[in-house]
C-alpha cells in the first residue's frame, strides 16, 4: 500500500523526519510530497524545498520525494494514494488538521488521513520555529540535518549581505 506525507517543509526538520520514516515502515511506499503552492512566505524555493527533503530522506529505501502543484487529493489521485499521512504535535495542531482532512474528504472520499504522533523530543518542532532560530543565529544542530542547517545559515548569510 501506497501512502502520501504532504507538506511544504521550509524546511524539513527531524521531527518531519521521524513522522517520515514512522510511516516508512508502515507502508509499501511512502511519497515526501512537497507543496508548491503554500498560502506562506516561504525562505526556500520549491527546488531547493525538493532538494533538502531528497538528501534528508536518502536512507529510507521506500520513499520517493516528488514536488506537486494544485490541491493535494489531485495529487494523491495522480499517484494512485489512498492514504494521507499528516503529523500532530500537539492538541492545538489538531483543530487545523482534522479541517484539512474533513475538506479533503469532501474533495475526495476515496482518500483516508492518518494521523501521526512524532516522539517526544520532536513534539514540539515546526519549521517556523527553525526559522527563527536560524535568523536569531541558534545552534540547529538539534533540530534539523546537517545539510539544512547549511542551507539555512547560509541563507541568513545571504539576507545579511542583501540578498533574497
Amino acid at each position: 500500500m501506497k501512502a502520501i506525507y504532504p507538506g511544504t517543509f521550509d524546511p524539513i526538520t527531524y521531527g518531519h523526519l521521524n513522522i517520515l520514516e514512522k510511516a516508512a515502515r508502515m507502508f509499501d511506499e511512502v511519497i515526501l510530497a512537497v507543496a508548491d503552492y503554500t498560502a506562506k512566505q516561504n525562505y526556500f524555493s520549491l527546488q531547493e524545498r525538493y532538494h533538502l527533503c531528497l538528501e534528508a530522506s536518502r536512507h529510507i529505501n521506500n520513499v520517493k520525494v516528488m514536488t506537486f502543484s494544485g490541491l493535494v487529493v489531485d495529487f494523491a489521485k495522480a499517484q494512485d494514494c489512498k492514504i494521507m499521512i499528516r503529523g500532530l504535535r500537539a492538541v492545538s495542531d489538531f483543530e487545523y488538521e482534522l479541517s484539512l482532512a474533513l475538506t479533503n474528504i469532501k474533495l475526495s472520499g476515496d482518500i483516508e488521513t492518518v494521523f501521526m504522533v512524532p516522539s517526544l523530543r520532536y513534539m514540539y518542532l515546526s519549521s517556523s520555529m527553525i526559522r527563527q532560530l536560524a535568523v536569531l543565529g541558534g545552534d540547529l544542530h538539534d533540530f534539523v540535518p546537517p545539510h539544512v542547517a547549511d542551507a539555512l545559515q547560509q541563507r541568513m548569510k545571504g539576507r545579511e549581505n542583501g540578498q533574497k
